[in-house]
């Protein structure tokens, strides 16, 4: 296990996230008791067969009863005192493993949480659930099993060793043929899981997305009737995945017939070379029999050494896998002297100034030279064809990424000097997918602002043309809400999202696309209640159609990563080709509102 911890002994950069002996040593006293239990535990171990060589040659053979009875006595002791602090041992290896992996969890979801979206391009979702789950339970498992024998083996097979050395040391040469067999047998079956164990966790990690694909996709599939397709892609991913398994699972098992066979062979060969010593008198038969034991417990030592073996390839695996997630540097992390930005409901400009952006390892841009701004009280439209860094410019305002060149300034701060919570309260931010989360709708709505009261949360959805149907509910604000808003229309979706944004009481709203669902008559009244309801707050909307944002104070037109216009509506219409030939594709010629 020591392989698989010292993967995550560097935490990742700016994540706080403590090392493998911060975990630890969070348990120190549950560990020392747990080292106390397992000493005492070997120590009566070792003892057991010893006792009963003396009541075999002394009480037996001498013909003492008062003998028998004496170790009789001792090894009842020592059987319970085996029993309690292995039990006890146990008990605490099992309460350090549990609260580790409790904690490991929280971090890897801490982590995720914290991932810019441009690191979230590396990693599946499929991938990342398998991590925070499968992974941390598999080395949570190989915790509780390191932690009841990692001192219990070493300690058992040395001392029996000494022990069986001290009962007859002309029967040892047997030990130096015995253990190293087990050892390279061991050590060869591990190499070869260790690759088999990695392409199961990736296998996994493809089983899972699939899954969640076809679930989330389950519309489009039977839409298109492509059922008997999506089954053959799960049936192959799962099919790999239970092969790779099998093929692991046998070379494992492989390991518990060969340590028994080593051991049954060893003590055929200890009784057959011991017996011509008994019948001789050179040996006597309890201390051939304690011999036999010692043997044994040495094993069983090497066989809890197997087990641990047994699961190590996968934990190791998995704990590679976490300290990928965990090492990964956070690329939008809070300041370390944050600046406060002016309190909110001031009125805050918003400035880009010479941004650009771009993934790790692309080879192009997605921006370049993005320069404009926003006042308290103005609108600036977005617009430009799909994939053309729309969505990138409103990601990088709400620091979801951080641009690669240029600032983003709010109230004249860089937001790479704001706190994430500051932040928060100064931007409403309605995404491209509405996404609600289970509870009800009042629930939902105070996500932004958790003390905002009822008369707060009508007003939002009546700026958000979402009060009607709200008010046609039985239940009205404790209407429930299924996960990601189910049981909603993608148009009512998309208006409880904004009445969320809007509860808060932001000095900047974000619109990415938030009005594609909604029709052109909602739309309308909704940009119209926006311009009376936010106030001084500045407001960017991002949208496909003209009809959403050529109101704007001004629109920004964006083409492959460039601005190619930034006026109002008329002067576009004169100035910018690209802006005037969306308006005429989607408007007509003359470029009247629909």
């Amino acid at each position: 296990m020591t392989g698989a911890m010292d993967m995550t002994d560097v935490p990742g950069q700016g994540t706080g996230a403590p090392t493998w002996r911060d975990r630890l040593l969070r348990h120190r006293w549950a560990l020392l008791g747990i080292l106390i239990c397992q000493m005492g535990q070997v120590t009566a171990s070792l003892l057991l067969p010893s006792f009963s060589a003396d009541i075999i040659d002394i009480g037996i053979g001498g013909e003492d009863p008062a003998a028998i009875w004496h170790y009789g006595r001792l090894m009842g002791i020592a059987a319970a005192a085996q029993l309690a602090l292995s039990g006890t041992a146990v008990f605490l290896g099992a309460f350090v493993a549990y609260r580790i992996g409790r904690d490991l969890r929280a971090d890897v979801f801490a982590k995720v949480q914290g991932l810019a979206l441009s690191q979230l391009q590396g990693f599946t979702v499929g991938s990342l659930i398998t991590r925070c789950t499968n992974d941390v339970l598999q080395v949570q498992s190989m915790l509780i099993m390191a932690l009841t024998m990692i001192v219990v083996a070493p300690i058992m097979g040395v001392g029996s060793a000494i022990m069986a050395v001290r009962q007859d040391a002309r029967l040892s040469w047997l030990l130096l043929v015995a253990v190293p067999v087990l050892a390279l047998l061991i050590g060869f079956l591990t190499v070869r899981a260790v690759p088999l164990y990695q392409r199961m966790q990736t296998q996994l990690d493809r089983v899972n997305g699939i899954l969640r694909e076809q679930i989330e996709g389950i519309r489009v599939i039977r839409a298109f009737l492509q059922q008997p397709r999506e089954a053959g892609r799960f049936a192959q991913a799962n099919a790999d995945l239970t092969g790779t398994g099998i093929h692991a699972g046998r070379l494992m098992a492989m390991i518990m017939p060969s340590l028994t066979a080593v051991m049954q062979l060893t003590s055929v060969a200890l009784i057959w070379a011991g017996a011509g010593r008994v019948r001789t008198g050179e040996l006597e038969i309890g201390a051939l029999i304690a011999f036999l034991s010692y043997v044994a417990l040495i094993l069983i030592g090497v066989m809890m050494m197997g087990l641990m073996i047994v699961m190590l390839p996968r934990a190791l695996v998995s704990a590679r896998r976490i300290a990928e997630l965990l090492q990964s540097p956070v690329e939008v992390g809070p300041p370390s002297d944050p600046t406060p930005l002016p309190p909110r409901g001031d009125g805050l400009w918003l400035r880009l100034n010479r941004v650009g952006f771009g993934y790790p390892g692309a080879e192009a841009m997605v921006l370049e030279d993005i320069t404009f701004e926003v006042g308290p009280a103005e609108t600036l439209g977005i617009i430009g064809a799909t994939g053309s860094g729309k969505s990138t410019i409103v990601n990088l305002i709400a620091r979801l990424d951080d641009p690669v060149t240029g600032r983003v300034t709010l109230g004249d701060v860089d937001l790479r000097q704001v706190a994430p919570d500051d932040l928060a309260l100064h931007i409403g931010y309605v995404p491209q997918k509405a996404y609600l989360f289970s509870g009800t709708v009042a629930d939902s709505l105070r996500l932004g602002n958790p003390g905002a009261d009822e008369a707060t949360l009508w007003k939002a959805l009546e700026i958000a043309q979402a009060a009607d149907f709200i008010r046609a509910m039985p239940d009205g604000l404790m209407s429930p809400v299924a996960q990601g808003g189910a049981n909603f229309s993608g148009g009512q979706r998309q208006r409880l999202a904004i009445a969320r944004a809007l509860v808060g009481g932001a000095d900047l709203y974000l619109f990415d696309d938030s009005f594609s669902a909604l029709d052109q008559a909602t739309d309308r009244r909704l940009r119209a209640a926006l311009r009376a309801g936010v106030g001084h707050a500045a407001t960017v909307i991002v949208s496909q159609r003209v009809a959403s944002i050529r109101d704007a104070d001004r629109i920004l037109v964006i083409d492959k990563g460039r601005m190619v216009g930034l006026a109002p509506h008329e002067a576009l219409m004169q100035t910018c080709p690209v802006y005037a030939e969306t308006v005429r594709s989607q408007l007509g010629s003359r470029g009247d509102a629909a």
